[in-house]
């Protein structure tokens, strides 16, 4: 009956709490001093979010887009978006790994220098700390995705959480494969083929016009044609003038003269104008007496057959390069409104700002939580002592939990030898 105790619970315990309270009072207050001090030592972190809206896809732009991220981020999206290939509207997801993704990582560590920042020697180390200083979440309701970036600097959070929208714009306009921009590129690079021969057929046209005077063949054969009648009608005019002259003042008289002068120059007029049949000249010589010519002079009518065909074949060449032109200018307008289109742009709701108060650490909930954990652990102190005291010496429990100790207070560390021999 001496070595008789009262069965713990919790009213035996809360007095032997009370009988120690002078202690538990000391530990509190050290306690508090030190979280004190520790809360003070961790350094502030900044949070800067932005929220952004993907856009709706569906359709063809689901297929395109996939084939954006599959070549983005390789094997580790595909199930997502096998979703997308069959008419889901998944882009909300996509979106999030495009911002997980190893190039915007890698561009975010080379655009702040974050192996400095986090004291990271491999970029790995720097991506997985980024990683862990970044949360993105999507409302499933809205499909709205926020993007949250912490940092120690306030600045520095919200131009991290702006480059990642920029690199997210980025990298979604330099992967994206739809086929609006390969049609772009393809009539572009036609569209530079057929300039370069429209130049050339112009040019091959402008130096034929220029050396046969051939400007418009059919104007100018009918305007030869109403020129040579005009003549013609003068020159049967002239002629029976010159008949009347030489009936009344005979061959010598200085009017008959001048009449036979003035149908000289008629049928030479005439002769120009109904030319040669020789072939066209070229080069040499007949090309430059052909480029001195009076160039009011007329189309000779005999050489319009010559250049009908060379000037026809010219000019269709010309004009059905200007038409392809055409065309081609035209397809290459609506395949860059088209590629615009296929392109997925971000709609920014709430662009980032500067915090303006940390989120971490909330020291005044962390001291006292820090101070409570320290009460705690020095009351199981006291407890456990106290029952500890309780035991009988003989009781096997504490016999064996004596001999662990000594065993273990009386263990020694020796270093190992090696080729030591007995």
């Amino acid at each position: 009956m001496a070595n008789y105790r009262p069965a713990p619970n919790w009213l035996y315990n809360l007095r032997l709490l009370w009988e120690h309270r002078r202690i538990l009072s000391y530990v509190a207050g050290i306690a508090f001093v030190l979280s004190a001090v520790l809360v003070c030592v961790i350094p502030k972190t900044y949070v800067s979010q932005a929220r952004l809206m993907p856009p709706e896809m569906g359709g063809s732009n689901s297929a395109i887009f996939s084939a954006l991220a599959g070549k983005a981020l390789g094997n580790d999206v595909l199930g997502g978006l096998a979703a997308s290939l069959m008419g889901g509207h998944n882009s909300g997801a996509l979106f999030m790994d495009l911002l997980r993704s190893r190039s915007v990582a890698d561009r975010m560590i080379d655009r702040f220098d974050l192996l400095k920042v986090y004291h990271k020697r491999y970029r790995v180390d720097a991506a997985k700390a980024l990683a862990r200083r970044t949360n993105i979440l999507q409302d499933k309701k809205s499909g709205v995705l926020t993007l949250s970036v912490k940092d120690t600097d306030p600045k520095r959070a919200r131009d991290m959480a702006q480059a990642y929208l920029e690199e997210l714009n980025t990298l979604v306009l330099r992967t994206n494969n739809s086929s609006a921009r390969q049609e772009r590129l393809f009539i572009e690079k036609r569209l530079q083929s057929v300039k370069g021969d429209l130049e050339r057929a112009q040019e091959a046209m402008s130096e034929f016009s220029s050396t046969h005077s051939a400007i418009d063949l059919r104007e100018q054969a009918r305007a030869t044609v109403e020129s040579e009648a005009k003549v013609q009608g003068e020159m049967i005019v002239a002629q029976a003038e010159l008949e009347s002259l030489r009936q009344i003042y005979g061959d010598a008289n200085v009017r008959v003269r001048g009449a036979e002068a003035r149908i000289g120059e008629l049928k030479h007029e005439l002769g120009k104008m109904e030319g040669s049949s020789a072939p066209l000249a070229t080069t040499g010589k007949d090309e430059e007496a052909e480029q001195k010519q009076d160039p009011s002079s007329y189309l000779p009518l005999r050489q319009v057959p010559r250049l009908a065909v060379p000037w026809a074949n010219l000019y269709r060449e010309v004009h059905v390069q200007e038409t392809v032109y055409d065309l081609l200018t035209q397809q290459y307008e609506m395949s860059r409104i088209q590629e615009a289109k296929d392109v997925p742009a971000v709609s920014v709701i709430d662009a980032p700002v500067i915090p303006e108060k940390k989120s971490f650490p909330p020291r005044a909930i962390l001291a006292l939580a820090l101070t409570m954990v320290g009460v705690f652990a020095a009351s199981v102190v006291v407890i456990g002592s106290h029952h500890w005291q309780a035991i009988d010496p003989a009781d096997p429990r504490r016999a064996f939990a004596q001999e662990v100790f000594e065993t273990v207070r009386g263990w020694r560390w020796v270093p190992r030898t090696r080729g030591v021999a007995s």
